[in-house]
């Protein structure tokens, strides 16, 4: 579920919960609030950064041949205390 921020409009009015920015967790198909949860005042919905990984997955940072340029060995376990290598 998404997060979203909030705050009062205008931004001077309001209370302490909601002069300052405040986030609310929910399903994208509610509706935006329109009220402060705790004193009633009008808010409106604020656009901010979303999170967005863009550091490569830990499959392909692990995959043979991302650890082979990178210069690192891959050992296999075949049982027996008996290790193959791959990379």
């Amino acid at each position: 579920m998404p997060t979203y921020e909030y705050q009062a409009d205008p931004a001077e009015r309001g209370c302490t919960h909601c002069r300052q920015r405040f986030e609310v967790r929910q399903s994208m198909q509610d509706p935006p609030l329109t009220a402060c949860p705790q004193c009633g005042g009008p808010i409106r919905r604020l656009i901010s950064a979303c999170g967005i990984c863009t550091q490569p997955s830990a499959r392909a940072m692990l995959s043979d041949r991302n650890l082979k340029a990178k210069g690192f060995t891959k050992l296999v376990n075949e049982g027996g205390g008996k290790f193959r290598r791959v990379v």
